[in-house]
């Protein structure tokens, strides 16, 4: 396995794989002055290597380098997970320590479902969608593609957050969001347009 980014989000992510019993022979990276990171080597010059995971926080990023790299895409899903057996999880995606996906729930491409984020029945979380630390998104909700919902955010059954948005950290999202803007608090109000 390769990892394309070598900082926080590649460690927590070279655990997970270890917990698997998966090897990561190396990382990637455009930082030249990080030449290891957990004893791996990282290289500097993307040359074809696969398996790949983009270990890489930033949603428009990881949509970037999945367009621009000619190579396949792995999973990580931690063994303390909880993943139904009916949820689905797109290539490139990495599901943390203590997460919880439901039944029937889809979970898009190259997502990020992070340390105990609690997604409930048949929900569907867009390619590129980050869900920080404990957030919680309740039963047959949807999150729109590249959206980043903030650490212990909360977003009600049956709403439609849009695509490319920022929900803020403990905010709880009551009724729909549309596209490009960033919305917080309790309830969530959207504040700016992004």
């Amino acid at each position: 396995m390769f990892l394309y980014g070598a900082s926080g989000h590649a460690k927590v992510i070279i655990d997970i794989l270890r917990q698997n019993g998966i090897d990561v022979e190396a990382l990637i990276d455009d930082n030249l002055e990080v030449n290891v990171l957990q004893g791996k080597p990282v290289r500097h010059v993307f040359s074809g290597e696969t398996p790949m995971i983009l270990s890489i926080g930033s949603n428009r990023v990881r949509k970037m380098l999945d367009e621009k790299l000619d190579t396949t895409f792995a999973t990580a899903i931690s063994p303390t997970a909880i993943v139904s057996p009916s949820a689905t999880v797109g290539d490139g995606s990495v599901v943390m320590q203590g997460a919880i996906l439901q039944t029937e729930v889809k979970v898009g491409r190259h997502c990020i479902i992070n340390t105990g984020a609690c997604v409930d029945h048949e929900c569907r979380i867009g390619d590129y969608v980050h869900l920080s630390p404990h957030a919680t998104v309740c039963g047959d909700a949807e999150i729109g593609e590249g959206t980043w919902i903030g650490a212990g955010a909360t977003v009600i059954q049956c709403v439609k957050v849009g695509k490319w948005s920022v929900i803020g950290a403990g905010a709880v999202v009551i009724e729909d969001i549309p596209d490009g803007v960033l919305a917080v608090g309790n309830p969530a109000r959207i504040i700016r347009h992004l």
